[in-house]
């Protein structure tokens, strides 16, 4: 069972509401939650849409939805800020429906956008929602590739690329193809420019893209079409790639030249002899086509009603054609033929052929005619003597009133020496040889000796058998002698002439009858009839007395057409194909245009065509009749002369079969086109400001405007022409095209120029300096300036450099003038330091430039690398100076100012350097004092060597390498040093000694011991060497026996920087008896090597051995007649295990008193002692010279036990009143030979003095002396307790320290004062002090202190 209970909710608020029912049963309660809120409008879209990248001025879209949630019916308008657009900005939307909004992004900067888009909705539009529009857009860059080979035809002076079509036939249509290349990662749309939309006429060139996409990082390629349509013309134009905005565009430069049919024939003149009346004869004539481009022919002879004859008198030639042609020669009147027949060609120029001949009857036999008869004539008609019959002529030449010149043509006698030359016959162009005959025009090159009434004459509708009116013809004869007219008459021809024959005295006229007898009705006729006259005395050979005054006839011509067509019946129906271009060439004012055409008869059926020229009289058409045979052609020449700019229409009506009805209108236009240039920057040019002397060019593009090629020529004043400068100055334009020219500038002074310069232009034909030949102006602004270069650091330290080493920085040039300047660096080189002026004055130049010529825009700067790389040690300063070149012209050489300091440039040659400055020793060296090591170890000959300049020997390998093959290699150091160990008993601890290197130079020091093993290179053992010295096996057994571990140096490599230290310690290993000798080479990278022989001592267990370290001591000089000389000290170590006895005999300081009258020069105070194992013993002598000069002695030290040794002891005397202040022998060394300060601290040393040596210095007898030095403790949680040894005997009667015992605290520091009583007996001391310091656990260490008064 269910209860559905109604629940009605009435809010009273604008809020949500929450409620709940309690329902009671027996069971218990239950309450079910209410909850209700208002309809309220709520709309959903995405947070964010990223849109798609687009280039600028392009655009993107993106659609996204936007959903109605919530219950009410909701109004919306969106707000966005541009670039984007939302499409629809605002509608209505029913609960839950849902609306796509498309997003459209157009922007016109290259930016990344993050925009918000607001939509507002509810009661009035209170509520919004917000979505988040991301987009970016790019910059476009298009780029043009030509495909192909590059044109080879571009000059110099190019814009753009170039899409060069070469030559295409006429008529026909070529295209070729350019890559847009598109690298950017956006679709680049574009269009299509001309630079000047040309007229319809001259749209040789076309695109049929105008606009178009590319696809990001894509290629598109672009068609470009080239219809010629005039023979010979060169085409140029240009089409500019204009990406989306402008902001760029990309030029392509397309040219193209239109070529046509080449024929020629094989003979100008074709001579047929004499024949017999009745006779014919025929001869063959080559007709051939030079060029690739096929050729339409036709000879303008009507074989059917004339003497002569082609088998073919029209056709096609195909490229690189020929044709054999058979020319027939059939008379009928017994006289002299000679007739000039055009061949017209379509698309070129009319050739002409010469026929000629002569026949004889049994009666009549006329001279025969021959070339040079022909010749004769032409040269005689431009004298004007063919009006004068042969007689005549013969009379006058024989009379003396004609002369023969050169060659064998007549001529007048000249009245007066200064006459003008002689005329000749000039040939003519062959289009003006066609169409002015005084037939077609009215114009004739020459006026005619015989002419006729009528050229043309149309008999209209005839029908049989009655025929045709007669036609009257007059013919007029205009020369000094009678004529005969012969009319070529066959017979069943439809035309006939009457008379045949006709005899015309001079200057008079004649009447003919022409009828029209057609044979049959419904057709067409027509004809040319041909007719010769000749003077009437040629009608026999004997009548001409010289052969020179013989002529040839004139040919007579009438064209002719009928038809027997009843009225109201249709004429045959032409078909055919016109092929006239509608356009003549374009050509300067009052000069004649040509254009040609060609009519082809497609139907089985002739076609008779009258051209209506009356109606167009401008235009002047040849021929105006005829007839066309079956499949046959006609070709048409057209000729105007245009007077005007403005296009000219010419409309001519071509009437076909005589039927109205079969007009064909031919549309032809003309124009004239004056020479047109076109300055870039309405004619001027300004250029920056330049340096004084210094050149700056520009580029400046001219443009042939007109459709007719154009010569230019520039001319500059002479006063200007320094300054100025143009190339080329003069050249050819085709039609459109453009020319940047290169302008130099090179001012004079500092000041601003204002200079005029003048173009010229004119055609072909024409003079440069005719007064019509327009002129444009140029002006030309520019300014000189004066400019300066400074350094923006005047001073530049390189600081030390190795010596050899390579250091740059950057000097930066600065030109705050107005002007670019062109400089030229130069460096003087200053060595200074402890060297010889002279000998450093050949060095070559340490310092190098990145570059040396340079420019400097104005207000800009320059960076040039400056290099240095010191050869030697010593300080390097460097003037760089700086001079402004200012080449006169771009070909000449420079000319360079005056040097001006710019900057200084310092360094220091450094090698890098490392000294000893610490020594101490440990193990089985223990006892050895630290100055006793110091001598040892050669430790101040070491950095007096280490501190001076490597030679170039020790640079041959600058670092440690491996360079040689020998076990032992060899050395490139001149310096050979002892690195003495000591001696010490077998087994026993090794000797160690510590030294401490620092680098005391200002560049790090890479240094090396190297060991014999370290610069031999490995070899295989069949490479090696057999032959061995001494010196080789000596160190071949040391290391068989691996007697290389007897020595170490650890480590034995290492680097320091400036000030740094590094203890090395050196160690020998007494496992072997006898001496060990080891050369090892500490080398400096870069600096000094010093080859150092490690020597050792290893002796037998209970074997007495005192090392004598030298078997040469000098005492320190003493001063002669010195009461009391000071005692001296020769030390001893004593190397073994056990104690060391040792006796100096007497016998040799005895024999040396004697030699100086019984006076002690030398005498041993100690000549007997004891040393005990590992410490050293001081012999005491002392040296008393009578004399200032050197005293030698020979002592032999006996070992108890052991080997005696035998030691040279030397002293030197000296006078103080000789050598005054020079003499400070007695000084004692100061602390700078061996260190004072500790610096070296021993592994597990529990304490370190203050100081390890302390030299008190010169005292007198008698007095005291004290020293403050602090025992330290480095621990920090460990007390020392410490114990002073001053031992035994004089020592103790001389120094005391206070406190002598103690202890020091973690960390702390005790000091103790050293104080020394000197005695009354004058004495160099050294004193080893022992401080014996014990840890809180008991343990000790001795701490020696040495004190040297």
């Amino acid at each position: 069972m269910s209860l559905t209970l109604p629940i009605v909710f009435r809010p009273l608020e604008k809020r949500e509401y929450k409620d709940c029912i309690c329902f009671e049963k027996p069971e218990g309660e239950f309450s079910v939650a209410l909850q209700a809120a208002l309809p309220c409008h709520a709309l959903f879209c995405p947070d964010t849409l990223q849109l798609p990248t687009c280039a600028a001025y392009h655009f993107s879209e993106a659609t996204f939805l936007l959903r109605n949630i919530g219950d009410l019916i909701t109004i919306f308008i969106w707000e966005v800020p541009s670039p984007f657009h939302l499409v629809p900005t605002s509608g209505l939307l029913e609960p839950g429906a849902v609306c796509t909004v498309k997003v459209l992004f157009q922007p016109q900067v290259a930016l990344a956008y993050d925009v918000m888009a607001t939509c507002r909705f509810g009661v009035d539009e209170e509520q919004n929602r917000m979505i988040r529009l991301r987009a970016s857009a790019k910059y476009l860059h298009l780029v043009v590739k030509v495909l192909g080979e590059p044109c080879e035809d571009v000059g110099p002076g190019g814009t753009g690329d170039v899409l060069c079509f070469g030559a295409v036939a006429v008529g026909t249509t070529v295209e070729a193809k350019v890559e847009i290349c598109n690298p950017s990662t956006v679709s680049a749309p574009f269009r299509i420019e001309r630079a000047q939309e040309p007229l319809p006429q001259d749209n040789t060139f076309t695109c049929p893209i105008s606009r178009a996409v590319v696809p990001a990082s894509g290629k598109l390629l672009l068609p470009v079409r080239f219809s010629p349509q005039t023979v010979g013309v060169q085409s140029v134009d240009y089409f500019s790639v204009v990406p989306a905005g402008g902001l760029t565009h990309a030029v392509l430069k397309v040219m193209g030249s239109c070529k046509g049919p080449l024929v020629c024939l094989s003979q100008s003149a074709l001579g047929f002899n004499w024949l017999l009346l009745g006779e014919r004869s025929a001869q063959s004539l080559e007709i051939s086509n030079i060029s690739d481009v096929p050729a339409h022919y036709q000879f303008d002879l009507d074989g059917r009603d004339s003497v002569f004859s082609v088998d073919h008198p029209c056709g096609v030639l195909e490229g690189q054609a020929s044709l054999s042609l058979t020319v027939t020669f059939r008379p009928s009147h017994p006289i002299i033929y000679h007739r000039r027949v055009a061949c017209l060609v379509h698309h070129q120029d009319p050739l002409f052929l010469d026929l000629f001949g002569t026949c004889h009857s049994d009666t009549a036999k006329p001279p025969v005619l021959g070339p040079q008869h022909l010749a004769w004539y032409r040269t005689h008609v431009a004298r004007g003597l063919t009006f004068y019959p042969p007689d005549i002529l013969a009379t006058m030449l024989r009379e003396g009133k004609l002369q023969v010149d050169h060659s064998k043509a007549l001529r007048l006698p000249p009245q007066d020496p200064m006459d003008s030359p002689l005329e000749t016959y000039t040939p003519v162009d062959a289009m003006t040889e066609y169409l002015h005959d005084g037939v077609s025009s009215d114009l004739a090159m020459f006026p005619p000796h015989v002419s006729i009434s009528i050229q043309e004459f149309d008999f209209g509708c005839c029908l049989p058998p009655r025929g045709a009116q007669p036609l009257p013809l007059c013919v007029t004869n205009h020369t000094k002698g009678t004529v005969t007219v012969a009319w070529t008459q066959y017979p069943k021809r439809p035309f006939q002439v009457a008379p045949t024959t006709c005899d015309i005295p001079p200057l008079k006229s004649t009447a003919f009858r022409v009828t029209f007898q057609p044979p049959q009705p419904n057709a067409l006729y027509a004809a040319e009839l041909e007719g010769f006259a000749i003077y009437k005395v040629l009608r026999h050979y004997s009548n001409v007395e010289e052969d020179v005054t013989l002529c040839p006839s004139w040919c007579l011509t009438l064209r002719l057409q009928a038809h027997t067509f009843k009225p109201g019946q249709q004429h045959f129906i032409p078909a055919y194909i016109l092929d006239a271009s509608q356009t003549f060439p374009v050509v300067d004012v009052g000069t004649s245009t040509y254009r040609s055409a060609l009519l082809q008869n497609t139907g089985p059926s002739p076609i008779t065509f009258t051209m209506d020229s009356d109606s167009c009289p401008s235009v002047t058409v040849k021929p105006r009749s005829g007839y066309i045979a079956p499949g046959a052609y006609q070709i048409f020449l057209f000729s105007t002369q245009p007077m005007d700019a403005t296009p000219q229409q010419h409309k001519l009506a071509l009437q076909l079969n005589a039927c109205p009805q079969y007009t064909q209108e031919i549309s032809l236009e003309s124009s004239t086109d004056p020479p047109r240039l076109l300055l870039e920057g309405d004619g001027r040019l300004y250029f920056k400001p330049t340096c004084v002397g210094a050149s700056s060019t520009r580029l400046f593009t001219i443009k042939n405007c007109s459709r007719l090629p154009l010569y230019f020529g520039w001319r500059i004043q002479p006063a200007d022409g320094k300054v100025l400068a143009v190339k080329p100055s003069t050249g050819f334009l085709q039609p459109n095209e453009a020319l940047a020219q290169t302008w130099t500038f090179t001012p004079r002074k500092e000041t601003r120029y204002l200079l005029h310069a003048w173009v010229s232009v004119w055609r072909e034909n024409a003079a440069r300096t005719s007064p019509k030949s327009p002129r444009y102006l140029l002006r030309v602004i520019g300014e000189g300036a004066l400019g300066a270069i400074r350094a923006q650091e005047e001073q530049l330290d390189l600081g030390n450099i190795l010596v050899g080493n390579l250091q740059s920085c950057d000097l930066v040039l600065l030109n705050d003038g107005i002007c670019s300047l062109n400089y030229v660096l130069s460096v003087e080189q200053a060595i200074t330091g402890p060297c010889d002026p002279e000998e450093v004055l050949d060095d070559p130049l340490a310092l190098e430039l990145g570059h040396y010529e340079g420019s400097i825009p104005a207000r800009s700067k320059a960076v040039v690398q400056v290099m240095a790389s010191p050869t030697r040690q010593l300080h390097y300063t460097w003037t760089i100076s700086y001079a402004i070149a200012t080449p006169q012209a771009p070909e000449a050489t420079k000319t360079v100012w005056a040097q001006q300091p710019l900057c200084h440039v310092s360094a220091t040659g450094v090698y890098p350097t490392i000294s000893i400055t610490d020594v101490c020793a440990a193990g089985s060296t223990s006892g050895i004092s630290k100055l006793h090591l110091w001598r040892l170890f050669c430790l101040d000959t070491l950095n007096q060597y280490l501190a001076r300049e490597p030679t170039p020997v020790e640079l041959t390998y600058s670092v440690p390498t491996r360079h040689s093959a020998h076990p032992v290699p060899p050395m490139h150091t001149p310096i050979l040093l002892d690195f003495d160990f000591g001696a010490a008993p077998l087994d026993s601890a090794p000797s160690t000694v510590i030294l401490m290197l620092e680098n005391q130079g200002t560049v790090p020091a890479d240094w090396a011991f190297l060991f014999p093993a370290d610069q031999k290179i490995d070899m295989e053992h069949w490479a090696e060497d057999v032959e061995l010295g001494p010196c080789e096996l000596h160190h071949i057994r040391v290391q068989d026996n691996k007697l290389f571990d007897l020595f170490d140096v650890s480590p034995r490599a290492g680097r320091l920087l400036p000030g740094q230290e590094q203890p090395v310690q050196l160690t020998h290993r007494h496992d072997f008896l006898g001496t060990d000798c080891l050369p090892v080479l500490l080398k400096v990278s870069h600096g000094r090597e010093v080859l150092l022989n490690f020597v050792g001592m290893t002796v037998q267990c209970g074997q007495p051995y005192l090392h004598i370290t030298t078997t040469r001591h000098v005492f320190t000089p003493v001063v002669i007649g010195s009461p009391s000389p000071p005692k001296q000290v020769y030390e001893l170590y004593n190397g073994g295990s056990i104690p060391v006895c040792y006796e100096i005999p007497p016998e040799p300081m005895q024999r040396i008193c004697e030699e100086n009258f019984q006076h002690p020069v030398f005498v041993c105070l100690n000549p007997k002692g004891q040393i005990s194992p590992g410490t050293m013993g001081h012999v005491e002598w002392v040296f008393s010279p009578l004399e200032a000069r050197t005293y030698s002695v020979d002592v032999s030290i006996h070992v108890a036990g052991g080997e005696s040794a035998l030691v040279t002891f030397q002293g030197i005397g000296y006078d103080p009143h000789i050598m005054g202040d020079t003499a400070r022998f007695d000084t004692v060394s100061s602390s700078s030979v061996t260190p004072g300060s500790s610096k070296i601290t021993l592994p597990g040393q529990a304490a370190f003095l203050s100081q390890s040596r302390i030299c008190l210095g010169n005292i007198p007898v008698y007095s005291k002396t004290s020293r403050l030095f602090f025992l330290n403790n480095p621990s920090e949680d460990q007390a020392l307790s410490f114990t002073w040894h001053i031992g035994t005997g004089h020592d103790s009667a001389l120094l005391k320290i206070s406190p002598e015992r103690g202890s020091v605290q973690p960390g702390d520091s005790v000091p103790c004062i050293l104080t020394l009583q000197a005695l009354g007996t004058a004495a160099f001391y050294t004193v080893d002090l022992v401080c014996e310091v014990r840890c809180g656990r008991g343990q000790g260490w001795l701490e020696r202190e040495q004190a040297s008064p």
